[in-house]
């Protein structure tokens, strides 16, 4: 995977935007957000709470994919002057995990925002190592505004 050229939050502003807090944070950095798409990365670090005999296990992946899309939510509102909203994930659909990456990978997570109504989110998620997508998902996520 290539280097990434801009980073809009690295990860000592991360937090800004999420309501995570280490170690729960999934996220490293945000790389792309607008109105529709997020794009974060995340290296897998041997102390994940997730990581487990060197690889970062299922759970991970999908909080991975949830907080990207919390991140795009929480960047849009504070562009806004808004607080981030807090949210919570309310179904999974259609999950496919490839493959584990393994630690010292990066990996990259985009998630699509399908559809919006009122404070319900269906976003479909993708993640990446090395071009190759790893791990899929559709989720419902609904938001508590603040």
């Amino acid at each position: 995977m290539a280097p990434f050229e801009k980073i809009i939050a690295g990860k000592d502003q991360i937090t800004k935007f999420i309501p995570q807090k280490p170690p729960m944070v999934m996220i490293e950095n945000l790389i792309f957000a607008d109105e529709k798409k997020t794009i974060t990365s995340l290296t897998i670090l041997p102390e994940n709470i997730f990581c487990e005999n060197g690889v970062l296990k299922e759970p991970g992946l999908i909080e991975n994919m949830a907080q990207t899309a919390a991140v795009g939510s929480g960047y849009k509102s504070m562009s806004r002057n808004e607080q981030p909203p807090a949210g919570f994930i309310g179904g999974i659909r259609n999950l496919v995990i490839n493959s584990l990456p393994e630690t010292g990978q990066v990996i990259r997570t985009e998630i699509i925002v399908e559809h919006e109504i009122f404070d319900a989110l269906v976003v479909n998620g993708k993640v990446f190592f090395d071009d190759r997508m790893i791990a899929g998902c559709e989720m419902k996520i609904f938001q508590m505004k603040t």
